[in-house]
């Protein structure tokens, strides 16, 4: 891009990739460490998930304990390390449809490039987890509304969650899916459909890009990535495969340091110290202390 065509805003990146249905391949990120590994492998957006951040920051489940304000650290820490388009998971806006379109703005502030809200009641529950319940679709329409329009950055996406295909079955999500779309949702998200083909059921039926999440041992079946780019999904989530991933390699190494009362780099557990430093950007901090304060 040229001085005169600037590179677009993270919104408007994100906006395109989802627009190509092509199965934009996003991984979920628990705090600013996992959001650098991703940006470092080249994921073109990730997505701060609202269960990895309460079970890695809290220690807790996915059933509501997470703040707003402790969400908007995370956000705020999280784009201080990465350009990449930030999906935020809002979870049912923290409240009514006023509370929402002061997440919004919050969020916004914070460097969010789009975020997800869902239409269960208060406590919510992960999307996988049985027991959900949902609130009147015509209450969550006004969510989606006030979201919209509590956006300073129209390309700012707003991606508007069911979860009522658990009680209600995917007729009654299509259709809330459809009312969410009405009331401005640039992107809507069936969750935890139990049978693959329902997939292409609701890409074609429904005119926004999809978000289908995959999630590692959840209700949905997993589906090849091929399949679902090939179906013209918008945007295919593994919200919590850094979290998964990183709890067992901290199993492992952490057993083999109780079993042998030792460990070390060459036992392949860990990353190493120089690779450690290198992720979170020590050579930068090194520079700048050469250049502001000449330790180096």
């Amino acid at each position: 891009m040229t001085a005169a065509d600037p590179s677009p805003s993270p919104g408007a990146a994100l906006r395109r990739a989802v627009a190509a249905r092509e199965g934009l391949l996003v991984p979920g990120v628990m705090n600013a460490l996992a959001a650098r590994v991703a940006d470092d492998l080249g994921f073109a957006a990730l997505y701060i998930t609202g269960a990895g951040v309460a079970n890695a920051h809290l220690g807790l489940p996915d059933a509501a304990f997470l703040s707003l304000a402790e969400l908007c650290d995370h956000v705020a820490a999280i784009r201080e390390v990465t350009d990449r388009p930030l999906i935020v998971d809002a979870d049912t806006g923290f409240g009514n449809a006023v509370n929402t379109w002061h997440t919004v703005r919050r969020l916004e502030r914070a460097g969010a490039a789009a975020i997800q809200l869902e239409d269960q009641v208060m406590p919510k529950r992960c999307g996988h987890f049985d027991g959900k319940a949902v609130i009147p679709a015509a209450e969550m329409a006004e969510k989606v509304r006030a979201a919209c329009e509590a956006r300073r950055d129209p390309d700012l996406l707003i991606v508007a969650r069911t979860d009522a295909y658990a009680g209600e079955g995917l007729e009654a999500a299509l259709a809330r899916a459809e009312a969410y779309i009405a009331a401005g949702a640039d992107m809507t998200f069936l969750e935890a459909p139990r049978r693959a083909g329902e997939i292409a059921e609701i890409v074609r039926r429904l005119p926004v890009p999809q978000l289908v999440n995959m999630v590692i041992g959840g209700k949905t079946p997993p589906v090849d990535h091929a399949i679902l780019r090939d179906l013209g999904v918008g945007m295919v989530l593994y919200a919590n495969a850094a979290l998964q991933g990183a709890i067992l390699g901290m199993q492992r190494a952490l057993a083999a340091l109780k079993e042998g009362g030792t460990l070390t780099e060459a036992d392949g557990l860990v990353a190493s110290f120089a690779e450690r430093q290198r992720l979170v950007g020590k050579p930068l901090i090194d520079a700048l202390e050469n250049r502001y304060t000449g330790l180096r």
